[in-house]
């Protein structure tokens, strides 16, 4: 049984070929209130899949902390690098 078509701007990031990708990007909305409203849906399926569940591992706050942890090494790799030992020859 073939898929029933799909509208272009109704299509997934990953379901969009190579050839379709500049069409798919003029469909978004590129607005300040787009932007937004694509990272609070992105928050609201990230919270449904791993933390608003029935029985819940420590899965997906544990992914969020190392999340955190990355990012704040990363901001603070600069200031880390310098204060290395370095052996002066």
């Amino acid at each position: 049984m073939a898929d029933k078509p799909v509208a272009l701007a109704q299509k997934k990031l990953m379901d969009v070929k190579l050839g379709q990708l500049p069409s798919w990007l003029g469909t978004r909305d590129f607005t300040p209130n787009g932007l937004l409203g694509s990272v609070r849906g992105g928050y609201e399926r990230y919270y449904n899949k791993y933390i608003n569940v029935k029985r819940g591992g420590i899965g997906g706050i544990a992914m969020f902390i190392a999340g955190y942890i990355a990012l704040s090494y990363l901001w603070e790799y600069d200031h880390i690098k310098h204060d290395r030992w370095r052996k002066y020859h």
